[in-house]
């Protein structure tokens, strides 16, 4: 009988190649050539599944989530542990890193990539505002703080931070640090501040 194709599996197996590509040399030396080269299969198949790079491109965003949620399940579920798996500490983070940078600059010019983002973070703020709440609701932060907020202002802290160990302005243990320094001055707080909009 001939072999039953797992189409989904080559899919994947396509959009980790465009991933090691773009983490390795960026997004412009991926290629439908090159791809198929990185995955060890023929150009022609490569583009039976996806026949522009744009939609090759778009189909390998909707991997990245999966891996920084494979990478924050693995982690205790607590605020801190969660901020600091989102780092690029070792080869698998800062693949990761090297590759949302590539298409988020890709992204300033295609929508559904955009979006996608967008989709992504949204996702992820949701997630450490939940570990925010519950962290209210053990007493280990001040029941005045909105969740939300605090999670917006630690997921832009994260982002800098994590641009500085990739780039070596910062090593991990810095990095690490200041989110402790962030997190204890949100810990002993007096009050929370009048929101402007409000």
């Amino acid at each position: 009988m001939p072999k039953r194709v797992d189409h989904e599996e080559r899919r994947h197996l396509i959009a980790e190649a465009v991933r090691r590509i773009a983490a390795d040399r960026g997004l412009e030396a991926v290629s439908l050539g090159e791809v198929a080269a990185e995955a060890g299969i023929s150009k022609g198949l490569v583009q039976h599944y996806f026949p522009s790079k744009d939609t090759m491109l778009r189909h390998a965003t909707t991997t990245l989530r999966h891996h920084v949620e494979d990478r924050m399940s693995t982690a205790p579920a607590d605020l801190r542990t969660t901020l600091v798996a989102l780092f690029p500490l070792d080869d698998a983070g800062r693949t990761e890193a090297l590759v949302a940078n590539a298409f988020l600059v890709r992204a300033l010019k295609d929508p559904e990539i955009a979006d996608r983002f967008r989709t992504g973070h949204a996702q992820l703020r949701d997630a450490v505002a939940t570990l925010i709440a519950n962290e209210q609701a053990t007493g280990a932060l001040p029941a005045d703080l909105d969740p939300a907020r605090e999670a917006d202002l630690l997921l832009a802290l994260v982002s800098g931070l994590g641009d500085a160990v990739l780039l070596g302005h910062r090593t991990p243990a810095e990095a690490e640090a200041l989110i402790d320094h962030y997190l204890s001055r949100l810990a002993h707080q007096p009050g929370e501040h009048p929101h402007p909009d409000g």
